[in-house]
């Protein structure tokens, strides 16, 4: 354990390693300009960037003193050292070393004591510590597009996104939840379902299906007078389905509008 456990300060001065402050915005959106292979760890307390070949495990868990990236501070249901992160020369690879399974990409489950090599791409990773609550790291790899001679204390490169108010965002985040997690083959949430846990959320605003789902119709139409397919259904087709809400879905994930921490947006729904 010795050998993994480094303070904030020492860590930071390593050659290759720089540390992410808390208010980082999500990986999903972009990276700093770096080196093609470079690794970014970041949690909801903030998190970390390696270059390849640089000697250093990437711990992960709730112990924030004894880790890299606090992930589940304070939930006992994730391990003090949950997971790690290393380079074995080739590619990056994840770890469980904790006690719950590190759900992946796909609903693909990563068991206590295995290992998975990371793609160059990115990869939110869950932990599920009880059956309402989950913690998200948001892991990247840095591909050859991101390689520059500029220095890594750059602004991150942002990609363009649709502007939602508060409301609406929280709204799209309950009804996209399958979507933002990464699941295998998601669908939006029904109405009811969605209704339901903003109502948990925010009791005292009287929240209804028919409520969400204006909100959610008023988004799409906006984005229709942005000349943004697939969103009416004369473009559909009989029977329209879940089809508009899953086009406009992909559509605020591709152009990460909505990314996986807003799920954060749901803690305690």
């Amino acid at each position: 354990m010795l050998r993994y456990m480094m303070d904030a300060m020492s860590t930071a001065s390593a050659p290759g390693v720089k540390l992410l402050p808390p208010h980082t915005g999500s990986l999903a959106r972009g990276l700093p300009q770096c080196r093609p292979g470079t690794l970014f760890a970041l949690g909801d307390r903030g998190g970390i960037s390696v270059q390849p070949g640089t000697k250093l495990d990437v711990l992960f868990g709730r112990n924030e003193p004894e880790v890299h990236v606090c992930i589940g501070a304070g939930d006992r249901g994730v391990s003090r050292q949950h997971g790690l992160l290393r380079h074995d020369g080739r590619h990056w690879t994840v770890t469980n070393t904790g006690r719950v399974p590190i759900r992946m990409p796909g609903s693909h489950l990563l068991l206590s004591g295995h290992e998975e090599p990371l793609a160059v791409a990115y990869t939110p990773l869950f932990i599920r510590s009880g059956r309402d609550r989950e913690h998200l790291l948001e892991v990247r790899v840095a591909g050859k597009q991101e390689s520059s001679s500029a220095t890594a204390d750059e602004d991150t490169l942002m990609q363009p996104t649709w502007d939602l108010n508060e409301r609406e965002r929280l709204v799209l985040v309950a009804l996209g939840q399958r979507y933002l997690r990464h699941e295998a083959f998601p669908q939006p949430l029904s109405w009811t379902l969605v209704a339901e846990d903003l109502a948990a959320l925010h009791p005292e605003e009287n929240w209804t299906a028919k409520r969400a789902e204006h909100v959610v119709s008023a988004v799409r139409r906006r984005l229709v007078e942005h000349a943004v397919r697939g969103l009416t259904r004369d473009e559909v087709g009989e029977p329209v389905g879940n089809a508009l809400n899953h086009n406009l879905l992909v559509e605020l994930l591709q152009s990460t509008t909505l990314v996986p921490p807003d799920l954060r947006l749901l803690d305690g729904a």
